[in-house]
């Protein structure tokens, strides 16, 4: 049964930049909402736009090993997990996205997408995101 408590944000969280997909208000249908520069005003950005975009949970990628275990990087994502946490009153969930990157870029790829443009890796982070998110609510 799916819930009416507002759009799902989807985050795929790098160093230098942050890609995002929001569902629909039915929490059907994934859809990308670019990218954002990861800077020092990263948390005042992802509130503006889950005010604005009506936000209800808030899920993040959790780029775990291939054995399922977390690395250096997943430990970068819990902590930015956390933070948000602090500074939101939506659910933040971490999801794990081993394979989201990889399904990106096939995805980008078998658009027909040139090469030049497949290297844009906000592209990237952008599908990765939305991919996470169609997952996560084909799951629900």
């Amino acid at each position: 049964m799916r819930s009416n408590t507002g759009r799902v944000l989807a985050i795929d969280f790098g160093t230098r930049r942050v890609g995002l997909a929001v569902s629909d208000e039915l929490g059907i249908i994934a859809s990308g909402a670019g990218t954002i520069e990861n800077g020092d005003d990263l948390l005042q950005r992802l509130q503006a736009l889950m005010t604005e975009r009506a936000i209800g949970t808030v899920i993040i990628g959790l780029p775990l090993t291939l054995r399922g275990e977390h690395g250096s990087s997943a430990e970068m994502v819990e902590k930015f997990a956390d933070q948000l946490r602090e500074a939101v009153p939506q659910p933040v969930h971490l999801i794990d996205e081993r394979f989201t990157s990889s399904i990106a870029e096939r995805t980008i790829r078998d658009m027909g997408v040139g090469k030049k443009k497949r290297r844009d890796k906000g592209k990237i982070d952008e599908i990765a995101a939305i991919v996470l998110l169609q997952g996560y609510l084909d799951s629900k």
